[in-house]
This record gives structure tokens, C-alpha cells and sequence, in this order.
């Protein structure tokens, strides 16, 4: 296995990442501990989680993922892990903040609020990599970096991250940082998959210049590229499945976007190359979303311990130029299935 750094930090990860935001909801903690645990034992080193898991928020479960996470972490030595969390700040349009901590924006008092809060359910004196989860309209960014800036120096939390950010964000907050001399961000964390490719028109060159690394999420396309969903339907154990039973028009709304006709066609179109090459449509994606230079580690999820197995199969699995190519004709063909 080949680790890799987190931009210009001493963050040496394993190219694939536990995400935990279903832990605490479908996910419960006897099976959650052995999603971790099985993951450890692979060498994953990475656990990705946040302050508003699991989801889609309910109050019933709000701050529950971080909870497990915190009770798992206590099985192992707190150094072999790198431990990345999230402030949640401003609604980003598909679910209502949690209302517990009153948190509506990124400015100095609730990100100092939310540290606080994520230390006491992990149990741990220090968060890795603590990301902004949304960019936020109102507080000025220098603001918000400012307060991060205040909590590495406080040796609550080590580095600095962001995450569903644009190349505009990405770049203003990171010139901001070189500006007042203060912490930035080193990674971003965005929705990164064959369906969704979109990081490399923009993102991609910010990140390779400014040396800040890209942790994709939903490799999988949400459970779309394992072929699921293919038929149109959704079926009733899915996080789709899920989304459309749920009373808010947005978070349904965000079921239409993963799935749709452009995404059904397109999924098609990988699963039959997944067949070719003898792997999972799930280990085709999630290789191909770590196989870039800007990548530090990619991040996968797993509601059932099963579920990690076809993920896991793509740690060391490269993909060759033919593939590539495969891949670039079919992105080609149905450009932007996500819109």
C-alpha cells in the first residue's frame, strides 16, 4: 500500500478513507465497530466523520456518529489513527442545520463551539484535519480562517480542510491565508465520481498548483455506479430508497439528482465495462477516483460490513490506459449525468 500526504502536511494516509455518515441511523454500533475494525485491519488509517452525522439529519440521531467514532477510538492507540471531522456552519440547501447548537453560520463563536463539542463526543484532545463541511455567504472567510487558525495554535486541531467548495472558494480562502500569514486550508473534500467529474474542469488545476489535495467523496456515486438503481427503481434498503421516503422535498430532491436518466445510462455503460475487466462497478469507481495526482485519498462508506469488501479491492488496483480511455469516451458520450 502507497500513502500519501495531505497537501504541505505531515498527514501520511492510506489512499482509501472511512467515511462514517451512516453511523448512528442504518448503521448501528455493533456494526459500525465492525466496519472499523475490518477497515483497520486492512490498513486504513483514515476515518473521516462530522459534527451534523449521520444523515440526512434527524434530531433523534443528530451528533450520533461522532459518538461511535469517539467509543471506537478508545479500542485503539489514538496516534495510528488520522482522524478528520467537520463544522457543519450554513444550510447548503438539502437539509436544516442541527438546531442543538444554534449553528447558522461560520463565524469565531460556533466554530469554537462545534470544536468543542466534536472533542467531547470523540473523546480525543486533538482532531487531525477539521474541515469547514459548507462555505458560508455571510461571515467574511477571514473570519472563519482566523478562528481555525486560533484552534491550531491551540493544539485542538493539527490541520485544515474544506469541503463542497468551488475553485473561487478554494482560491480566495487560500490567498486569504497567505495573506495574514495564518493556517489554510490543505485538502478539499467534494463529490468527486465517473458520474461526477466535474473537479477536473476548475478544482483540479487550483490543487495542483497550490499543492492542496482533493479527498472525493461518493466514489460510488452514492451506491448509483453499483448498478442498483439501473432499473429506474429504488429499492426500499438504499440510501435512495431512504431519501424518497423522507417528508423534505429536499433531500428527495437530492435523490433526483444522483438519480436520473443521464446517471441510469451512464452506470450502464460502466457496469458493462466493470464486466469486462472481471471487477465490481464499486472498485472500478472508487480506483479510478483515487488514480489522480491531486488525490490524496479517496473516501468510502459502508452501511454492512460486506460492504466494504469490492471498495477495498481497489487499494492497490491501478487502472491501465485502455481503461482510461474507456472511461474518457463514455464521459464523453454523456457528459455531466449530474448535471
Amino acid at each position: 500500500m502507497t500513502h500519501r500526504y495531505i497537501g504541505k502536511t505531515g498527514l501520511r494516509v492510506s489512499p482509501i478513507c472511512l467515511g462514517t455518515m451512516t453511523f448512528g441511523s442504518s448503521t448501528n454500533k455493533k456494526e459500525a465497530f465492525a466496519i472499523l475494525d475490518k477497515a483497520y485491519d486492512k490498513g486504513i488509517n483514515f476515518i473521516d466523520t462530522a459534527e451534523l452525522y449521520p444523515v440526512p439529519p434527524k434530531a433523534a440521531y443528530e451528533g450520533e456518529t461522532e459518538r461511535i467514532v469517539g467509543q471506537w477510538l478508545k479500542t485503539k492507540p489514538r496516534d495510528s489513527i488520522i482522524l478528520a471531522s467537520k463544522v457543519s456552519g450554513a444550510a447548503s440547501g438539502w437539509f436544516v442545520p442541527p438546531t442543538r447548537h444554534g449553528l447558522t453560520a461560520l463565524d469565531s463563536f460556533h466554530i469554537k463551539k462545534a470544536v468543542e463539542n466534536s472533542l467531547k463526543k470523540l473523546q480525543t484532545d486533538y482532531i487531525d484535519l477539521y474541515q469547514m463541511h459548507w462555505p458560508d455567504s455571510i461571515v467574511p472567510i477571514e473570519e472563519s480562517l482566523k478562528a481555525f487558525d486560533e484552534l491550531v495554535k491551540e493544539g485542538k486541531v493539527r490541520y485544515l480542510g474544506t469541503s463542497n467548495d468551488t475553485a473561487y472558494g478554494l482560491t480566495k480562502a487560500n490567498e486569504t491565508s497567505k495573506r495574514l500569514d495564518i493556517s489554510r486550508f490543505e485538502s478539499i473534500q467534494n463529490n468527486f465520481s465517473l458520474i461526477n467529474p466535474r473537479f477536473l474542469d476548475e478544482l483540479s488545476t487550483v490543487c495542483q498548483k497550490e499543492n492542496i489535495s482533493l479527498l472525493p467523496y461518493s466514489p460510488n456515486g452514492a451506491g448509483m455506479l453499483s448498478g442498483q438503481y439501473n432499473s429506474g427503481l429504488f429499492p426500499t434498503d438504499s440510501r435512495f430508497g431512504a431519501y424518497m421516503a423522507n417528508p423534505n422535498p429536499r433531500v428527495q430532491a437530492m435523490a433526483s439528482k444522483f438519480v436520473n436518466e443521464k446517471t441510469i445510462k451512464a452506470c450502464k455503460e460502466y457496469v458493462l465495462l466493470a464486466k469486462d475487466l472481471n471487477i465490481s462497478p464499486v472498485t472500478l469507481s472508487v480506483a479510478w477516483s483515487k488514480q489522480f495526482d491531486f488525490v490524496a485519498s479517496t473516501i468510502i462508506g459502508a452501511r454492512k460490513v460486506e460492504h466494504l469488501d469490492n471498495s477495498l479491492k481497489a487499494m492497490d488496483l491501478i487502472l491501465d490506459e485502455v481503461t482510461l480511455n474507456r472511461i474518457k469516451d463514455i464521459q464523453k458520450e454523456i457528459m455531466y449525468p449530474m448535471g
